[in-house]
């Protein structure tokens, strides 16, 4: 397995950031375009303050790779895992391991009970992160997300703390 630290975003993680959100998958990713130093300042702040998320840069060989985050908590103690690796990091099995961490630091810091994610139908490459990081299918949302005026169906998993 991939060996990855977890550690929060800083202000000098902006090229990446930048670099991250460039690429054309990645665009969509976000609440509104990453595109400029501003832009990714104000995406790595807004992780540092909220109380029901939170997100890790993903540090693999010393070099920050990708991001995971848990959003989305509720009072009932469940939080919407995501994941993203930068293109040369990809098939590494680092978007697993740094799930993984994840995982374990949402049941034992936050006290979460479940961790949610989705992905959509044919993504097959997420759908392995979720599988390999030990998210169990739970079905097929139907017409989830909308893109551009186009819906897409979600497959969800969901991983327990008792799991």
């Amino acid at each position: 397995m991939t060996e990855v630290e977890l550690r929060e975003w800083r202000p000098d993680d902006v090229p990446v950031v930048l670099g991250a959100f460039a690429s054309p998958d990645m665009a969509e990713q976000a609440a509104r375009p990453v595109d400029t130093p501003r832009a990714a300042l104000e995406w790595i702040g807004v992780w540092g303050f909220r109380d029901d998320a939170q997100a890790f840069a993903v540090v693999s060989g010393g070099e920050v790779v990708g991001n995971v985050a848990v959003s989305g908590i509720d009072a009932y103690d469940i939080g919407w895992v995501s994941y993203w690796t930068l293109p040369h990091a990809r098939g590494r099995g680092v978007a697993v391991a740094a799930t993984r961490k994840l995982t374990e630091w949402a049941f034992r810091e936050r006290g979460l009970f479940r961790l949610e994610l989705g992905h959509r139908i044919g993504n097959t490459a997420s759908c392995a992160v979720a599988t390999r990081a030990g998210f169990l299918p739970e079905g097929v949302e139907r017409a989830k997300l909308l893109h551009e005026g186009v819906r897409y169906d979600v497959e969800r998993h969901a991983r327990l703390a008792t799991d």
